[in-house]
């Protein structure tokens, strides 16, 4: 069952994936030192499909794509916060790792609880707690590309299998 992990507010690019990792654009390289300044243990209890919950401006700071591809490669599933920066939010979704807002989720979630996000209809819920909470889901394009793992592999797959109905890619 998925884990949460919690921070607080402002957690910036240059915790999720410290600058000094910055000459490689390798995914599981950067998960080796994904938020390691902000959560030194946090590579060796991460387990694959857990959820960061976080407060205000997630991902506030540098452009770099490489905080959301860290994140995904080290294994979360999904990031819950009361806001997100905004490049951060679309670096996020162009590399496939699914973000949603919802304000009401966080501190209602615990270090360790288990959790369930479902993007799709935007349910988090708190299974420790027995709580749960609806975050707006994203338009059917944006799951695609959730879903297909980036922008660039959704790209691929629709140029590869053309709508001729719709008359368009």
């Amino acid at each position: 069952m998925p884990r949460a992990h919690v921070y607080g507010d402002h957690v910036d690019t240059d915790v999720i994936i410290p600058a000094r990792y910055l000459n490689t654009a390798a995914p599981a390289e950067l998960a080796r030192h994904c938020m390691e300044d902000i959560d030194a243990a946090f590579i060796d209890r991460v387990r694959p499909g857990d959820i960061v919950f976080a407060g205000e401006n997630f991902g506030c700071g540098s452009s770099r794509e490489h905080a959301p591809v860290a994140l995904r490669a080290s294994g979360v599933a999904a990031v819950v916060a009361a806001s997100f920066a905004r490049i951060f939010y679309r670096n996020a979704l162009n590399v496939g790792l699914a973000i949603l807002e919802c304000p009401e989720a966080v501190g209602r979630v615990s270090p360790g609880d288990e959790v369930e996000v479902v993007p799709a209809s935007g349910r988090i819920a708190n299974l420790t707690t027995g709580e749960s909470w609806i975050a707006k889901a994203f338009p059917a394009f944006i799951q695609g590309i959730i879903e297909q793992g980036g922008l660039v592999p959704y790209t691929q797959a629709k140029l590869a299998t053309p709508d001729r109905e719709a008359g368009h890619v």
